[in-house]
């Protein structure tokens, strides 16, 4: 079982370096970053009295460049791997794209993921940015960054969403023929086949273990229908949660508004799945519609109250280490080989910042020790 962790964005910059050093030395095996404009959580509620963190932090849309991260990172380590979690060709034009993580490949000696997906409400609509069928423009936008990796000489496309006429793009992979690889977030139909198609990874998110085991099984029947083997593709996972010594504390931390508040950008079905209607009514569809500055505090207080104890337990990893490692082990049958881990202690208690690292450590120790075996091939 491989092990990431969700990688530092914010100022200063020592503080990014110190993370990643530590990661590094530690053992992780990757380290990912979150590209984001706005945060999850809505600035609205960004205050002392719902998260301790406000005191420190001005507000929770504070993020460095993804791009720049990976780049110092890529400097500051020999091992790790290094991805977002992940971009998306909206803000990005699909020739910065390649061009950039071309760069990042050079920079890292081959380390760089290009993590990508179909695209953020909040990165997006706010900014003035189009975002109608992000499915079919995100297909596409992989199909120029493939072929400008492809050649150093001039090349056209003449697609739906990008054209190319006599483009260059001159910097080829630090290593010859192994352009950085790909892996894609999302767990919709389309997304599931085009990881299939052309993913050299998949990274979903948020998902239950029953989930996870049935969209991978989609994910290796497209690959196999593409004529791939669907033993190339790494199967990811990316996950928030929050530790303590005991589970008792653990469950006392999941009641903080801070910690569950991302919650708010599920979309419907998953609280439908538990009994629930969404706290947000027919504003919570999703990743594809959820703005947090749109959000009064009035709202969101009264939507992340309206969270149930069931539907925050069963998406936020909670517990001791050995609890941690035991829902991750629910995931290994489905196929799971890569979990990313992402901390929220600290949102709830700031004193519990360093404590909740070390037994976040624990859980990699206990991962790493797990040998996985490749899921036989679903069959389409």
């Amino acid at each position: 079982m491989e092990v990431g962790l969700l990688g530092l964005s914010i100022p200063p910059r020592e503080r990014v370096l110190k993370a990643v050093a530590n990661a590094e030395a530690l053992g992780y095996d990757a380290m990912w970053w979150p590209d984001h404009l706005m945060g999850m959580h809505p600035r609205a509620i960004w205050t002392e009295d719902v998260t301790p963190l406000a005191r420190y932090v001005p507000n929770p849309d504070v993020f460095l460049d993804t791009v720049a991260c990976i780049a110092i990172a890529g400097l500051a380590t020999e091992r790790m791997r290094l991805g977002a979690s992940v971009t998306e060709a909206v803000r990005r034009h699909p020739a910065m794209l390649a061009n950039e993580w071309l760069t990042l490949d050079h920079l890292s000696r081959g380390r760089a993921i290009l993590g990508i997906g179909a695209g953020e409400a909040e990165n997006i609509r706010p900014y003035g940015l189009v975002h109608d069928r992000p499915v079919a423009r995100l297909a596409e936008a992989l199909s120029v960054i493939k072929l400008l990796w492809s050649s150093n000489e001039a090349v056209d496309f003449d697609g739906e969403f990008w054209r190319l006429d006599h483009a260059v793009l001159g910097l080829t992979p630090y290593r010859e023929g192994r352009p950085p690889p790909i892996w894609i977030g999302g767990q919709g139909p389309r997304m599931l086949d085009l990881v299939g198609r052309i993913g050299d990874g998949w990274m979903p998110a948020h998902l239950l273990a029953d989930e996870y085991a049935h969209k991978a099984a989609a994910v290796r029947a497209s690959a196999i229908a593409a004529g791939r083997d669907p033993a190339s593709i790494t199967y990811g996972l990316g996950t928030s949660m929050v530790l303590a010594e005991t589970r008792e504390k653990a469950q006392q931390l999941l009641a903080n508004r801070a910690v569950k508040a991302p919650l708010l950008f599920l979309q419907a079905a998953a609280f439908e799945r538990h009994g629930h209607r969404h706290p947000l009514g027919d504003q919570g569809s999703g990743l594809l519609n959820y703005i947090p500055s749109r959000l009064s505090r009035a709202k969101v207080l009264a939507a992340v109250d309206a969270i149930s104890p069931d539907v925050a337990e069963a998406y936020i990893w909670h517990g001791t280490p050995d609890d941690i490692v035991a829902h991750a082990l629910d995931f290994v049958p489905g196929g799971l080989q890569h979990l990313q881990l992402g901390n929220l202690t600290h949102l709830a208690d700031l004193k519990l910042g360093m404590a909740s690292e070390a037994l976040l450590d624990d859980v990699r120790t206990q991962l790493q020790a797990i040998a996985t075996r490749t899921p036989e091939p679903a069959q389409p």
